[in-house]
C-alpha cells in the first residue's frame, strides 16, 4: 500500500519522534502480538519501557528489524526485514515514553 506525500503543512505538524513512532506501531503488525499495558504474545510495551533505557535504542531498533527470541520467553519475535533503521528507533522511542 502507497502513503500519499505528505502536504507541506502536514510535514511541518508532523510530530514528536514519540508521535512518529506510536503512528508507525500502529501501521504495522505489532499490535497483534503486544499490548501497551498487558502481555499478550509478546511482553507490554510498559515491561519493554522497564526494562530497557535509551542507551538501548539501537539494540531494539535492531531486534525489531531482525527479530528474536529468548529475552521474553520461547516464542519468537517475527522479523520485520522490510523496516528502516530509523523507522524502527521511532517505534524504540514511542515503546520507552510508556515508562512508568
Amino acid at each position: 500500500m502507497l502513503e500519499e506525500p505528505k502536504t507541506a503543512q502536514e510535514s511541518a505538524t508532523a510530530g514528536t519522534p514519540e508521535e512518529e513512532g506510536k503512528k508507525l506501531l500502529e501501521g504495522a503488525d505489532c499490535l497483534s502480538c503486544h499490548k501497551v499495558d498487558a502481555k499478550l504474545v509478546g511482553p507490554s510495551y510498559q515491561d519493554v519501557a522497564a526494562k530497557y533505557t535509551e542507551a538501548d535504542v539501537d539494540h531494539l531498533a535492531g531486534k525489531i528489524i531482525e527479530g528474536g527470541k529468548g529475552v521474553w520467553g520461547d516464542i519468537p519475535m517475527t522479523p520485520h526485514a522490510g523496516l528502516s533503521q530509523d523507522n524502527a528507533k521511532l517505534m524504540v522511542k514511542y515503546i520507552l515514553s510508556l515508562k512508568k
